[in-house]
């Protein structure tokens, strides 16, 4: 073990997911990386954690005062929202304003079947309480509820016996303090319970979205608090006393102490993380245009990146709730290698929501699992070596498997000697074609063409199902980084210090610009919220950089446009220039502009980072001897094949890897169907090419 102080700093990225929990040492200055995959513990998965960092001191020889910081990112509340496992829930609303949830934007669940029947909301109507405390349009105060009414409903909340409670008043974006003032005096009549204000979380019109959001904060935020204490506990135990660090939605990471209060912000952190690394490890040749595809446990994560910038939006969907908060655009649905294969009633295959998670987890893992996974269809398929899972240290069971999925094909009505096969490769096409679907929606809203597109795949089966996806899909080539499965603790080791701030104002421009003045106080005000917040975060010395962004609309539209301001016009930024950057986007996507129009303002956002400048590249691949292939048979298309085998590590910069082969590492299995020819990058990415 090295001396603390004797070798350059280290940082640890983790990434803990449903199924496996990843971690990275990076070197600072050299680039120096270790990897390590530690199953989940979902009772504690704090444990998980604990040991996955002692496994990864161990396997790069560190000492834990090495560590100068962890970056730690986890979908943890990603997927408590996902399968719908949080906290019991109340909301506190002004009065008639009950059904904010039930009636949500008025929406049919299918513009196609009547009969489609609605999401149930987050929180059932009987725990939504009305309260007489209202704030105007304009910001002022219209009614404020007497101590008496506050002493009732809180013994309607305590008798519903609810482990936290969102806050949302009508208007409270404009007034802040009603909405405070209301959840101070119900957290001092019911000290145990947890409290949300809408406005704190984030300031924005419209309620449904904002009080959507605090009602997600207060859901994850008692198993997010808990592990975050866990995990602190855990890792001072092991004599690591570096400070952690969340990665974001954004992309970014933030203190322990802003991801307790705000764990919403964290939910899509992992997601978000592999985002930022592929943008790290894409060639500038294939930057400008990449889908990103992160295949874990118990979701699959999709993202859009153009012009070498990830894709922000202010309203991304979790399952069936939409959240506002700034986010790399990350699309997750339930579809990852512990995802059940399940019959519905009327003897359809279906693929997740729900996940095995990891113990028992898959059949194959012998752990007493009873429901057929993803990633048993790997196993009875031959694309996994039940010895090699893990890089050895996890034997799997395939004969259960088998026994499993032979079972799941004769309800199917399947025959044959390789009926397990055939029910593995139906649910492999069902689970390929619902991935391929959400990519082909990805691309279509915004009139993209997936032949342009390099797909990044990553996580534990990110890799295996990569070329499976890209022919679904109709895209032609694919890049699989050097370590797929530990791929966002990667990210997360990477991330800047960042967050996001709000401020909806609903300012109207003149065609000459005039009406600014309300503009330039929520810029000032939101900036200086910003300083002060990076000053704790990041102290003192930092790069800094900002992002400014407006929406915008004409006076009597309902929708607006987000209009980005270039980093060198930001700091002078006038009426005149917001509107003519408006007309110039307005024009750019509907062909005219209305100059001589009145623009409204709703909602100005700033960013602020301070900038990782720690990361540099993966050093080159050493040269090596070109391996002699080992041989697999692996079931594709109802034909076993004689497919090429090879360990990652032994392939060379240059080297040729023609389909149909399987390559194995100890974090993932990379399966080159027929018709796939790849070709090994100096930085030791694979790139993976259509032939056929």
């Amino acid at each position: 073990m090295s001396a603390p102080g004797h070798s350059p700093s280290w940082r640890i990225g983790i990434d803990v997911g449903g199924t496996f929990n990843d971690f990275v040492a990076v070197q600072n200055g050299t680039g120096k990386r270790f990897s390590y995959k530690e199953p989940s513990v979902p009772a504690d998965p704090s444990l998980a954690v604990e040991r996955g960092i002692a496994g990864l001191l161990a396997e790069a020889s560190l000492a834990p005062g090495d560590i100068e910081l962890v970056m730690h990112g986890t979908t943890l509340a990603l997927n408590t929202i996902l399968q719908l496992r949080g906290a019991r829930l109340a909301m506190v609303v002004s009065r008639g304003n009950g059904d904010v949830l039930e009636i949500a934007r008025s929406r049919m669940p299918s513009a196609f079947d009547f009969t489609a029947r609605r999401e149930r909301p987050l929180i059932p109507r009987h725990l939504v309480f009305e309260l007489g405390a209202r704030t105007r349009a304009d910001g002022a105060v219209h009614a404020r509820p007497e101590a008496d009414e506050l002493a009732v409903l809180a013994e309607r909340i305590r008798a519903a016996k609810v482990d936290a409670v969102a806050v949302m008043l009508v208007n409270s974006y404009r007034h802040p303090a009603l909405e405070r003032e209301v959840t101070q005096a119900l957290r001092t009549l019911l000290p145990d319970t947890r409290f949300t204000e809408s406005a704190a979380i984030w300031p924005e019109i419209r309620e449904y979205e904002r009080g959507l959001l605090a009602a997600l904060n207060a859901y994850v935020q008692p198993l997010m608090e808990s592990y975050y204490e866990r995990l602190e506990t855990r890792m001072r135990g092991l004599g690591l006393h570096a400070p952690i660090f969340v990665t974001t939605n954004n992309g970014g990471t933030v203190s322990l102490a802003s991801a307790r209060e705000r764990p919403i912000d964290t939910v899509l952190s992992g997601p978000a993380a592999g985002v930022v690394a592929a943008l790290r490890v894409a060639p500038p040749a294939l930057r400008d245009r990449l889908l990103t595809l992160d295949m874990g446990g118990t979701s699959t994560d999709m993202a859009v990146v153009i012009g070498g910038e990830p894709e922000y939006t202010n309203l991304a969907q979790i399952g069936a709730f939409p959240i506002i908060l700034p986010v790399v655009a990350v699309t997750a649905i339930g579809a990852g290698g512990g995802s059940q294969v399940w019959l519905d009633a009327q003897g359809v295959l279906k693929i997740g929501p729900e996940s095995v998670g990891s113990d028992p987890g898959p059949i194959c893992y012998g752990r007493g699992g009873t429901h057929v996974a993803i990633t048993d269809c790997y196993l009875a398929a031959g694309i996994i070596d039940p010895d090699a899972f893990l890089g050895g240290r996890m034997k799997l069971a395939r004969a259960p498997a088998v026994d499993a999925l032979a079972a799941l094909g004769q309800r199917l009505g399947l025959a044959g000697d390789d009926v397990a096969q055939q029910a593995a490769a139906a649910a492999l096409r069902v689970a390929t074609a619902k991935m391929a679907v959400e990519l082909s929606k990805l691309l279509a809203r915004r009139g993209l063409d997936q032949r342009d597109f390099t797909l990044v795949c990553f996580g534990g089966a990110g890799a295996t199902h990569a070329t499976m996806l890209a022919e679904e899909a109709g895209l032609n080539t694919v890049l699989i980084p050097l370590a797929p499965g530990t791929f966002c603790a990667l990210g997360a080791s990477a991330a800047d210090i960042r967050r996001d701030f709000a401020r909806s104002i609903r300012a109207m421009l003149t065609p000459r610009g005039e009406g600014f003045e309300a503009v330039a106080d929520a810029i000032a005000d939101m900036k200086r919220d910003a300083l002060a917040w990076i000053a704790e975060e990041a102290g003192a010395g930092a790069k800094l950089a900002f992002r400014l962004v407006a929406d915008m609309r004409f006076g009597d539209q309902a929708y607006e446009l987000e209009i980005a301001v270039p980093e060198a016009s930001r700091e002078a930024i006038d009426g005149a220039g917001l509107l003519a950057l408006y007309h110039a986007e307005h024009e750019r996507l509907y062909g005219f502009a209305d100059r001589d129009g009145h623009v409204r303002v709703t909602t100005v956002r700033l960013s602020i980072a301070a900038l990782n400048e720690h990361v540099v590249p993966e050093p080159p691949l050493p040269p090596r001897p070109v391996p002699v292939p080992g041989r697999r048979a692996v079931h594709h298309d109802g034909h076993w094949l004689d497919a090429a085998l090879y360990r990652r590590a032994d392939l060379p910069a240059g080297f040729v890897v023609t389909g149909p082969a399987v390559i194995e590492q100890f974090d993932t299995t990379i399966w080159v169907r027929p018709g796939w020819r790849g070709v090994v990058e100096q930085d030791g990415n694979l790139v993976l090419r259509r032939t056929g």
